[in-house]
């Protein structure tokens, strides 16, 4: 009869559902390398272009391998000088030449201002040490009239940055030269009186805020 219903050969049905799995694993095993794939990966995409991502940070701020610190020549001396590391500061040792303190406070008080004003080398900069100091800075005798110990930089104290004038004030006030009644007396340019400045705890652990005055009479 035209139309009637043929059933489906037993071969022909066998081999669609052969198919079928066929199909369902394919679809399993993708969805199964998919997971690993984003589990592995954190969803990230992988490139074949090489990416610099720039030297690994040092696994010790602040702190110098020995084998990077400074060597002495036999006419210098070590030093301590402080340094911005951490939004703190930090002393380091640098040399110094031995006849500086011979020169008197104001040969101290140069030598010291090249070593703190100097861009810290290479593996300084990898433990995070910065100076805030300016390279141009200067430090001049004191005048006529100044308290005792006073010294003169080229620019006016307070115009320093405050991280600056700390580093300064902590170096000087670690060699016993440059301290006058506990405090490192400073002056600038102008006409402004010189005035003392302590280096305190607080100041080595947040120089941003600023360092304590101590004013001085003169002598």
């Amino acid at each position: 009869m035209t139309g009637a219903f043929r059933p489906e050969p037993r071969a022909a049905r066998a081999s669609r559902a052969a198919r079928a799995r066929g199909w369902r694993a394919v679809a399993v095993l993708g969805a199964a390398l998919a997971a690993v794939t984003l589990a592995s990966g954190c969803g990230i995409r992988t490139t074949s272009v090489p990416v610099d991502a720039g030297a690994a940070p040092s696994r010790v701020p602040c702190k110098l391998p020995s084998a990077d610190v400074t060597t002495r020549s036999p006419d210098s001396v070590a030093a301590p000088v402080y340094l911005v590391c951490a939004s703190q500061l930090v002393t380091v040792d640098r040399p110094v030449p031995a006849d500086a303190s011979r020169s008197g406070a104001l040969g101290a008080a140069r030598a010291l201002l090249d070593q703190v004003r100097q861009a810290p080398p290479e593996s300084e900069r990898r433990a995070g040490f910065s100076t805030a100091v300016p390279a141009e800075l200067r430090v001049e005798p004191s005048r006529a009239g100044d308290p005792a110990g006073t010294l003169r930089l080229s620019s006016q104290p307070e115009d320093l940055s405050e991280e600056a004038l700390a580093q300064l004030v902590c170096t000087y006030a670690e060699n016993e030269a440059l301290v006058t009644k506990g405090s490192v007396v400073l002056g600038g340019p102008g006409e402004y009186p010189p005035r003392g400045y302590l280096c305190t705890s607080q100041t080595k652990a947040r120089p941003q805020d600023g360092t304590t005055p101590d004013a001085l009479a003169p002598d």
